[in-house]
């Protein structure tokens, strides 16, 4: 059956290839489509087909909770299909960067699918790519929850780099020279002995530095107010919004003139209500229907990369844990996330690697993470080592439908590397792998 399977899924990646995702954005993700293929051939029917698409429907149910900027290593596994889910906060204004880097000799198809999680509600789609293109960037619109599903083709094996930064909504840093670290007073402060809020940030720099254009856009105004001073509206081309240049000593562009990002729109100055300030632009941003929205995720500078893990690689590794403890939903051993007890018996499947943890698999699937210096190799500390007296029959995990490739013969020495629910973990001496009932 594991033969029908393998040619009939290298029939349908050689297909996809030809007729792969066109744009990033579309109705249909590649995601969606190799669904549909599994369905179209019957593979739906079938034990790894049926897994595979329980594990792309239970990612989106039940997802690890990480913070940006994150990278984490992974490794696909061929016998038992399954799907990496994380959950990360995000800011309105902000772009999201995602790219996965195949290990070489991986040859396999993936998906990554971007969602937005709303509490009730069935995440919305966001984003997609696939195998031929697996580095894309969105802009969020709201504050809240994004989830990316990460899932390879069925069968598929390999290691892969996962990255996810967070980077700057807009393209330019609105004052010339300056970055972030030059904002002072920000969203939300107090104005006019708590009258009013602030509705924007101050970014300060000398009189007459260059206020330039954020993004292309159309000055849609021009003026001087009691407050403002004199500002400039620009109305930006890529649905960012309008955005807001105020206290400008001088005013360097007029109203329907289309600019450039980077054009200079006016010099910084301190007029209006900020004559009696430092020279600085107040930098706004307002879209529809919300009015001002705070625009520091806007123009953050983008996040570091978080460094890649150090130690051994154990991807693909059983290991049990030292002592009895803690599956966690996060990387942060002091989470109190969906905390499920593990037992020093209990093997567990490497399936990835962050700083100091490991993304493991439980043999019942559920998917955490532990610290590395907690594990062994399951391997190196086998439980206990046997003769096997018959002939046995090994699976790919407890209870599966179906059985591994390979079996042990009678009178066979084996090794077991760890036990649950009367199933133990055996391999054999040339390195077969595979859960029996003893």
């Amino acid at each position: 059956m594991l033969s029908i399977l393998i040619g009939t899924t290298l029939l349908l990646a050689g297909c996809s290839k030809q007729q792969t995702l066109q744009a990033i954005f579309q109705k249909n993700t590649p995601h969606q489509a190799y669904a549909r293929q599994l369905q179209q051939a019957g593979l739906d029917r079938r034990p790894a087909g049926r897994a595979w698409l329980a594990a792309a429907a239970q990612a989106l149910r039940d997802s690890l909770v990480v913070a940006l900027p994150f990278t984490e290593t992974g490794y696909f596994r061929p016998e038992r299909p399954g799907a990496a889910s994380y959950r990360f906060g995000v800011r309105a204004g902000e772009q999201v960067h995602i790219t996965l880097t195949l290990a070489p000799g991986a040859n396999a198809r993936v998906f990554l699918d971007a969602f937005e999680a709303v509490p009730g509600q069935q995440p919305t789609p966001l984003a997609s790519a696939d195998t031929l293109l697996l580095d894309f960037r969105y802009r969020v619109e709201n504050d809240g929850q994004h989830l990316l599903r990460v899932q390879p083709e069925l069968l598929a094996a390999g290691r892969y780099t996962l990255r996810v930064l967070r980077e700057p909504g807009l393209s330019v840093f609105p004052v010339q020279g300056r970055n972030d670290a030059a904002a002072a007073s920000f969203w939300g402060a107090d104005r006019d002995g708590g009258a009013r809020r602030h509705e924007g940030i101050d970014i300060f720099a000398p009189r007459g530095t260059p206020a330039i254009a954020a993004t292309a856009g159309i000055i849609t105004r021009t003026g001087e107010t009691p407050l403002g001073g004199r500002v400039v509206w620009l109305s930006a081309a890529d649905n960012a919004g309008h955005l807001y240049y105020a206290h400008l000593d001088k005013q360097l562009v007029q109203a329907g003139q289309r600019v450039r990002a980077g054009d200079t729109l006016g010099l910084v100055g301190n007029t209006g209500n900020a004559r009696t300030t430092n020279p600085h632009l107040h930098f706004g941003v307002y879209r529809s229907g919300l009015g001002a929205v705070d625009p520091l995720p806007f123009v953050r500078r983008a996040s570091a990369g978080a460094p890649l893990p150090t130690g051994t690689d154990r991807r693909g590794e059983f290991v049990r844990l030292r002592a009895a403890s803690q599956l966690h939903a996060t990387p942060s051993a002091n989470d109190q996330l969906a905390v499920v007890p593990l037992r020093p018996q209990l093997p567990l499947l490497v399936l990835g690697q962050q700083g100091s943890t490991l993304r493991v698999q439980t043999p019942a699937g559920e998917v955490g993470y532990v610290l590395a210096q907690a594990v062994v190799g399951a391997s190196a500390k086998p439980l206990r080592r046997l003769v096997l007296p018959n002939a046995t029959e090994l699976r790919s995990w407890p209870g599966a439908e179906a059985p591994a490739d390979g079996a042990l013969a009678a009178r066979t020495a084996a090794v077991v590397l760890g036990q649950t629910e009367g199933y133990s973990l055996l391999l054999g001496a040339q390195g077969e792998t595979g859960w029996a009932l003893l």
